[in-house]
Parts: structure tokens; sequence; C-alpha cells
């Protein structure tokens, strides 16, 4: 293995045990001591692949949303196995998803020497989002439904992200029953909304 290569796969395991800290710890628990001995590697070693923590935490999130654009780009799935494994991906790991929020919005504001990380970001979401369009537009024009393909989008995010925020409450954790059931149920609801939704009452 060439030292390219090598580079690349210890930046992979980096990304990989950090993730799992942060997930395990939270922000608090999450040092860089504590990755590069969970690693054995020289805390310097590390700076090779990121400039600090919070470089390393938006590295992180651009790497998940590299695999969901990965995922969208699947042109065997049909519209709702690629609706189910977006949700599954957020549902399995609603720590995740609640996690990486809140730290993107606080690195919005704090973040300091990163913006050309928010940037590359950006552009991932931007390539993903023009495939989404496409494919709800194809799929909703076959359903014949009358929802916008604007509000069906907000709708699978709110719902979404509004399950992982449930999934992941200690308080209502204890009332949910079979997690499985409900993540189930999500994707059902999201389904079937633009199939229910056909003539919605305007309101002054």
């Amino acid at each position: 293995m060439d030292r390219q290569a090598q580079f690349r796969a210890r930046e992979a395991l980096i990304f990989q045990v950090a993730e799992q800290l942060l997930l395990e710890n939270g922000e608090a628990g999450m040092t860089l001591d504590a990755l590069a001995a969970e690693l054995d590697l020289a805390k310097g070693t590390l700076y090779k692949h990121f400039q600090s923590k919070d470089e390393l935490y938006m590295l992180l999130i651009i790497r998940n949303e590299r695999m969901l654009l990965e995922m969208i780009k699947d042109t065997d799935k049909q519209f709702p196995e690629h609706l189910a494994f977006f949700m599954l991906h957020h549902l399995h790991h609603p720590e995740r998803t609640v996690l990486f929020h809140q730290i993107e919005e606080r690195l919005s504001t704090t973040g300091a020497g990163i913006q050309h990380l928010f940037s590359e970001l950006y552009q991932v979401r931007k390539q993903r989002l023009r495939l989404i369009i496409r494919m709800t537009e194809t799929y909703l024009a076959s359903i014949e439904s009358h929802m916008a393909v604007r509000d069906y989008l907000a709708s699978i995010w709110a719902l979404t992200h509004g399950a992982a925020a449930i999934l992941n409450s200690s308080f209502y954790q204890r009332y949910l029953g079979s997690r499985d059931t409900l993540r189930v149920a999500y994707i059902d609801q999201a389904l079937a909304m633009p199939k229910l939704t056909h003539h919605i009452p305007q309101f002054a």
C-alpha cells in the first residue's frame, strides 16, 4: 500500500472512531486526546487530517452528507425505496441526526476558519437536492398527486427530524414500545401523505 492509500485508510478509520466517540460521549466527552488514545496515534498525527475539533465535526457532517448523496444515485431503486433508505438512515441512528444538526447550527455562527467546509457541505446538498427534486416530481406525477414537490420534501424532512428527536428522547423512549414498529409507521405516513393530499382548503 502506497503512502497516499495509507493516509486515506487512516483518515477513514479516524472519522469512524471519532463519530463513534462523539455519539457515545457527546461533544463534551469527545476530546482529541481521547481520540488519539483510542486510535493509538500521536495527537500530532491527527492534525495531518484536520486542524481543529470544529473542522473534524464539519468533516464528519460532510462525510454523512456524501453517504446520502451516493444512496440517492442508486437508479435501481424506486422512490418509495429511496424514501425508506433516507428515513431509516436517520431513524436507526437518531442520536447522530440530532447531534449533527445541533453541531452544524452552532458552527454556522461560532465556527472559525471553516467557511470553506460549509461551502463544500452546501455543494454536496445541492447535488443531492437536484436529484431528489427530479425523482420526487416523477413520483408525484406517477401517482397523480396534487401535492407540491417543495411541500412534500419539506414534510418528509420535518417528519424525519421530528421522529429522530422523539426516538432520541430519554423521556419519550419510556412510552414508545417497539422502535422498529414506530420507524415503519413514520415511513408509511410519509408515503401516504401525497396520496391523501388532493385539495387543501385555503384559509383567509
